[in-house]
């Protein structure tokens, strides 16, 4: 065998594989340089669609730009239509004595429609449902319109209003309208970066801004539109600016998926916000598309998370665990709830549900999420310094049908 020869076949093939290399190489080099017919586009595009890592050749910018012209279509305006009295000025003379006077008066002259106030929402199916908060179509006696990215304006009928989650359902007649695609919330990390879009103040529509996600998992009492106080638990809490009227837009993904809900912020505070994870309204959603309804398990309390001071401080043997509690000083119990029905009472530390215990990585909302309504669970519950279990059979949501 001709050992050299075949040395230089070898080498001859090496170089010429290295060669290939280097011109794919200068090709991608330009394409990044002048991005011409899209390559570095479709390409990126490509690798996110699959479900991968972003590229490290791409800024950030590229991804937030393109998260939101993938979803912006599907990003709605929520406008508060209220009828009000239309006032007219006029004048009208008047004898005083020997002096005629003219004396301006007000009267009304009818009435016109006027908007009042405004949210965000997106839409979730082709046919027309929207999500939204609660607090954005809670008020009675007024007519909600939307405005999709287009400019349309669309007459809209509040479907369902969830009593526990500040989650409301609207429907606006039409067809082909583009749904935004829905995330996995519970892949979140903290530090991963989260864009926002929504209608600031009312006023300034499809307004982005971005952020991260600063904690997970969060309980918050937040004010709710009738002024009220509401919990809400698991919430995610980023720092992307969300002001009012961005209530009820998505809180998005570098991938332009919905992640979670705007729903809050922290006053006095400088972005400090909060959003639902959209994995517990994707049940609502399915829910009221199938039956008109929300229809998911509901168990009755509120509660607040055990920590390992407060166990220390109240001399209990557990570092996990909920605490049926209610900051507002009424009780955290819902009168004729599953939990109310099942003899569960204010004080009780909720320790596991059917053996799991309850913690920050396991939620009693997360864990209650999972189940039917209708199906039975047992709690283990800490009362009395003894551990006691009581079954539950849970309920669905409360009926809260929209206008």
């Amino acid at each position: 065998m001709d050992w050299a020869k075949n040395k230089k076949i070898i080498l001859f093939s090496a170089l010429s594989s290295l060669g290939v290399f280097l011109i794919l190489i200068g090709i991608l080099v330009i394409a990044f340089l002048t991005n011409q017919g899209g390559i570095l586009d479709r390409l990126a595009t490509s690798i996110m669609n699959r479900g991968n890592l972003p590229s490290p050749v791409l800024s950030q910018d590229w991804y937030v730009i393109n998260a939101v012209k993938k979803a912006s279509p599907s990003v709605v305006s929520i406008g508060i239509v209220r009828t009000v009295p239309i006032v007219e000025r006029y004048f009208e003379q008047r004898i005083f004595g020997d002096f005629e006077v003219v004396v301006p008066q007000i009267r009304e002259k009818g009435t016109e429609k006027q908007e009042v106030g405004g949210g965000s929402g997106f839409i979730v199916s082709e046919d027309g449902y929207i999500v939204t908060n609660k607090h954005v179509v809670e008020t009675p006696d007024v007519d909600y319109v939307v405005y999709t990215n287009n400019g349309q304006k669309y007459e809209s009928k509040v479907v369902a209003l969830d009593p526990i989650y500040d989650v409301a359902i609207l429907k606006i007649n039409g067809g082909n309208f583009s749904p935004i695609e829905l995330g996995d919330s519970d892949k979140l990390q903290v530090g991963q970066t989260l864009i926002a879009i929504g209608n600031a103040l009312g006023e300034f529509r499809d307004t982005v801004s971005t952020g991260i996600v600063s904690g997970l998992s969060r309980s918050i009492f937040a004010a709710g539109g009738a002024g009220q106080l509401e919990f809400l638990d698991e919430v995610i809490q980023t720092d992307a600016a969300i002001n009012l009227g961005n209530s009820g837009g998505p809180l998005l993904n570098l991938r332009g998926e919905v992640v979670g809900v705007n729903v809050a912020t922290a006053i006095d505070s400088e972005n400090i916000a909060f959003s639902l994870p959209i994995n517990i309204v994707k049940p609502i959603i399915e829910s009221v598309k199938k039956t008109g309804q929300i229809e998911r398990p509901f168990l009755g309390v509120q509660y607040v998370q055990l920590m390992p001071e407060t166990a220390e401080d109240l001399g209990i043997p557990f570092d996990y665990g909920v605490v049926v509690s209610d900051n507002s000083g009424e009780s955290a119990v819902v009168a004729g709830s599953p939990a109310d029905k099942a003899g569960i009472k204010d004080g009780d530390i909720i320790l596991e549900l059917n053996e799991r215990k309850i913690d920050e990585s396991n939620t009693l909302a997360r864990l209650i999420r999972d189940k039917k309504v209708g199906e039975t669970v047992h709690l283990k519950i800490w009362r009395d310094d003894r551990e006691i279990i009581l079954p539950v059979t849970l309920g669905s949501v409360p009926a809260d049908s929209g206008q």
